[in-house]
């Protein structure tokens, strides 16, 4: 099912952060239905800053080995859309051009700051940032979908503004809300959201405030949560964690039964599909 058909249906779904084949291979495996392809995580997994130093092309190459690998949608982070609109309806059409048919997008400048990074950084115009949500629409067609994120919280706005801007989104096209926050609790999300009514589906992304139950944010009515940045917070971790344990030993010997087996990482690689490939067109 896609994201479109999801978000019409009033599907709860969480989407999982990838960011590179390997990854989106892993989401798939365990059941989730839908991937967020992270800006920071795929950024990160360059050893780059949050802050647009990967270009869009290195991320377009990134985006093509999870679509390539997966059959579950994938939600793209398009951050601020990479510039203005003319830069949105390029990104769009490459989009296309490798099965995928939604993204989201910010309304910060460009290039964008990570938004857990310092404080009231400057937002885009209204204006402006209607015009790439129209650019976008426009461009992708209509199984394209376009999620507005409001960064007015984060940036030390009122939650009058978050909601106009919402609104405003929502009449240049918007399929869905992201309401973003930085709190530690989902107050101010759950404030938006009461305002808000409904009138188009509501994102979540709970990174700062993880003790909200899953519940809570159905009971207010958002039904899409995501996952923002958790496999590369992890991998991180376990390849530090591993490394520093083999530097330390100089040896194997306390790392083998803490690690995936040969087996689980051929299983997650094309590895799986070679000895039908062999029977079709080696024999």
């Amino acid at each position: 099912m896609s994201i479109q058909e999801r978000l019409k249906n009033k599907k709860q779904t969480q989407f999982m952060e990838a960011h590179n084949g390997l990854s989106a291979r892993i989401v798939e495996q365990v059941g989730f239905e839908a991937i967020w392809a992270s800006g920071l995580s795929i950024s990160a997994s360059m050893g780059l800053s949050d802050r647009n130093e990967a270009s869009w092309t290195q991320v377009i190459n990134i985006l093509e080995q999870m679509s390539d690998n997966i059959e579950i949608p994938i939600l793209v982070d398009g951050d601020s859309g990479f510039g203005n609109y003319l830069n949105v309806i390029r990104f769009v059409k490459k989009l296309k051009n490798i099965s995928i048919n939604a993204m989201c997008i910010e309304d910060k400048l460009f290039p964008k700051i990570n938004s857990f990074i310092g404080e009231n950084q400057e937002l885009a115009s209204v204006e402006e940032f209607c015009n790439k949500i129209k650019a976008a629409k426009d461009t992708g067609g209509d199984n394209f979908t376009l999620i507005a994120r409001v960064e007015a919280l984060i940036s030390g706005k009122t939650m009058a503004e978050a909601l106009d801007r919402a609104e405003a989104y929502k009449q240049a096209g918007a399929d869905a809300i992201l309401i973003h926050s930085k709190q530690n609790t989902a107050i101010e999300v759950f404030e938006f959201s009461q305002h808000w009514k409904e009138k188009l589906p509501l994102f979540a992304v709970p990174t700062k405030y993880y003790n909200t139950k899953y519940s809570e944010f159905v009971d207010h009515g958002i039904n899409n949560l995501i996952w923002a940045n958790h496999l590369i917070r992890s991998s991180i971790y376990s390849m530090k964690k591993t490394a520093e344990t083999i530097y330390n030993d100089k040896s194997l010997i306390n790392v083998e039964h803490n690690i995936s087996t040969l087996d689980e990482l051929f299983n997650l690689t094309n590895e799986r599909n070679m000895k039908k490939l062999n029977k079709l067109y080696n024999s």
